[in-house]
C-alpha cells in the first residue's frame, strides 16, 4: 500500500521574495495553438531546463534557482520526480531516495514532501512547473542507468505510482504533467537507424512499444490528482511526439527536441509550422533546443574544435521556432540541468559551475522573445513565410515569419546582418506600417519608418548583431513599441 504524506515543509525556513499566487491550471485556446488562464488571458511558455532540481539541491539552492528564473522572466520550470542522474539510487543532499530499497510500491513520504513543496514555491512566485514523474530510463527505454522500474508487463506498477503522485500533488494547480524523459515511446522499422540500434544493443526487440506504460501512468496521474491534467510528452532528439503519439488520448501538448546532436541550425521551423497547420492541432514547442555551452555533439566522442554552442545559437533556435508557430519554447542551460558544482560532477565538458551559468547571455536574453510576443496580441498569431518575398534562405540563414490573422502587426527574424530581404506589405493590414528594427540581445526597439501605400518593403539588416526581428504594425493598431508587454500596459 502507498501511504499518503506529502507536506509541503521543505522551504520552511525560506524567506518569500514574492506574495502568493496561486497559480490557476492553464488550458489549451479554442484554436489549439496556444495556451490560456481560465480567464481566457494568453500565456507564453517560456521554459528553463532544471532537471535534477528535485533530487540534486538542497533547500536553499532550489530556492536561489527559483527565484532567480522568476526574476528573469521565466513562466515554466521543467524538473524530474526520479532523475536521470543515479535519481533512484543517489540520495538527495539530504539524505533521501524516492522509494525504500528502490521498491517503487514503497515510497518515501519525506522524499516526496521535497517534490511538494518545490512545487509550491514555484507557485509563490508565479512559475509553472512541467512535472516529469519520471526520467525515461526508469520506464525500459534503450540506454540509460535506470534501473528500470515500470514495464509492460507490469503496467499496475506505473498506473499505482501515478496515482501516488498525483494525490501528493493533488491541489497544486501550477503543474503542466509531462511524460518522457528523452526517451522514445516506441520503436519500429520505420524509426531512425540509430534508435534501432541503441534499442537491440540493450537487448529489446524491434519493434519495440512503452506506450501502454506511459498511459497507465497518465491514468493514475488523473486518478489522483483529481482533474484533468495538461499532459506533455518531452522526446529524444530527432523526435516529434505529433509522428509518434499522433494517437495518445492522453496527450495535450506537442513537443519535439531539436537538441545537441545534430549540430547547428536544425530545422526545427519545419517540424513546428507542420504541427501548426495540422487538422488537429495541439500546442507546440521545442522542448529541448541546443542547451547554451553545450559541446557540439559530444557522442560517442567530443571533438573540442567544434566547441560550444553559444548564445547566438541559441536564439537562432528560439526564435525561429516560435515565429514558426510554437507556443513558447525551453532554453536550456549544460550546467544548470544538472546543477553542475559542489556535489555534482562535471558532465559532457560543462565548463562552469550553475551558479554562473545561471547569469549567462543566452539564459537572460530569453525574456526579450517572451516581451516581444506578449507586446502584441498572441492568440491569433500564425506562422507566415509567404511575407518574404526575397532573401529567406536556408540553414543558418533561414528567415522566419509571423503576423497576426488579421494583418495588424508582423515579425521578421533575420538570423545576420547586413542581409537584403524584400517584405510584402500586402499581407498586412491596408494603411500605412509602422517599421522597427527589435534587437534580440537587449529588448530595445529602434524605429525605422513608416511606409504608406507600397506593396513591398527591401530592407537590409543593420550592420551589426549579428541578428534582428523586423517588426512591422499597422499604424491604425496604434501598439506601443516592441517589448513593452501588452501586461504591462
Amino acid at each position: 500500500m502507498f501511504r499518503i504524506l506529502c507536506a509541503a515543509a521543505f522551504f520552511i525556513m525560506a524567506a518569500p521574495v514574492a506574495a502568493e499566487t496561486h497559480l490557476a491550471p492553464l488550458a489549451v485556446s479554442a484554436n489549439g495553438h496556444y495556451f490560456v488562464t481560465p480567464d481566457g488571458d494568453p500565456f507564453f511558455w517560456l521554459g528553463d531546463t532544471a532537471w535534477e532540481l528535485i533530487h540534486a539541491t538542497t533547500a536553499d539552492e532550489a530556492d536561489y534557482y527559483l527565484t532567480t528564473r522568476a526574476r528573469q522572466g521565466y513562466t515554466v520550470i521543467q524538473t524530474v520526480v526520479l532523475g536521470e542522474i543515479e535519481g533512484v539510487t543517489r540520495p538527495t543532499p539530504d539524505g533521501r531516495t524516492p522509494f525504500i530499497g528502490n521498491d517503487p510500491s514503497k515510497p518515501d513520504p519525506a522524499y516526496f514532501e521535497r517534490v511538494a513543496a518545490i512545487v509550491d514555491r514555484a507557485d509563490q512566485l508565479g512559475l509553472y512547473v512541467a512535472l516529469l514523474p519520471a526520467w525515461g530510463d526508469k520506464m525500459t527505454a534503450p540506454w540509460g542507468a535506470g534501473p528500470r522500474l515500470f514495464t509492460p508487463d507490469n503496467l499496475p506498477a506505473a498506473r499505482a505510482y501515478g496515482r501516488y503522485l498525483g494525490q501528493c500533488l493533488k491541489g497544486h494547480r501550477n503543474i503542466i504533467w509531462m511524460l518522457g524523459g528523452d526517451r522514445p515511446s516506441h520503436v519500429d522499422t520505420q524509426s531512425p537507424v540509430w534508435l534501432q540500434s541503441a534499442v537491440k544493443d540493450a537487448g529489446f526487440p524491434v519493434p519495440v512499444d512503452w506506450r501502454p506504460v506511459w498511459a497507465a501512468m497518465a491514468d493514475g496521474i488523473k486518478e489522483g490528482w483529481g482533474a484533468d491534467p495538461l499532459v506533455a510528452y518531452h522526446p529524444p532528439g530527432g523526435v516529434a511526439t505529433s509522428q509518434e503519439l499522433s494517437d495518445a488520448a492522453w496527450l495535450d501538448i506537442d513537443g519535439t527536441q531539436s537538441g545537441h546532436g545534430v549540430g547547428h541550425d536544425v530545422p526545427v521551423w519545419e517540424t513546428i509550422t507542420r504541427d501548426f497547420t495540422s487538422p488537429h492541432p495541439k500546442p507546440t514547442l521545442d522542448l529541448e533546443p541546443n542547451y547554451e555551452d553545450h559541446p557540439y555533439n559530444p557522442w560517442p566522442r567530443w571533438d573540442a574544435g567544434t566547441g560550444y554552442f553559444d548564445a547566438y545559437d541559441v536564439r537562432k533556435q528560439t526564435y525561429r521556432s516560435v515565429f514558426a508557430g510554437a507556443a513558447g519554447v525551453t532554453y536550456g542551460h549544460h550546467s544548470v540541468w544538472g546543477f553542475v558544482g559542489g556535489r555534482n560532477d562535471v558532465m559532457n565538458h560543462a565548463k562552469m559551475d550553475w551558479i554562473i551559468a545561471l547569469q549567462r547571455p543566452g539564459g537572460r536574453e530569453m525574456v526579450f522573445l517572451r516581451n516581444l510576443i506578449e507586446s502584441r496580441p498572441q492568440l491569433d498569431r500564425i506562422p507566415d513565410d509567404g511575407l518574404i518575398l526575397k532573401g529567406q534562405d536556408y540553414g543558418g540563414l533561414h528567415m522566419v515569419a509571423t503576423r497576426d490573422n488579421a494583418g495588424t502587426y508582423a515579425f521578421v527574424y533575420f538570423p545576420l546582418n547586413d542581409r537584403k530581404a524584400t517584405i510584402d506589405l500586402s499581407r498586412l493590414k491596408a494603411g500605412p506600417v509602422k517599421a522597427w528594427w527589435y534587437d534580440p540581445r537587449t529588448g530595445a526597439a529602434h524605429p525605422l519608418a513608416t511606409y504608406d501605400g507600397q506593396a513591398s518593403l527591401d530592407v537590409e539588416s543593420p550592420p551589426f548583431g549579428p541578428d534582428w526581428v523586423l517588426v512591422l504594425d499597422s499604424v491604425a493598431a496604434k501598439y506601443a513599441p516592441p517589448g513593452i508587454p501588452i501586461r504591462n500596459n
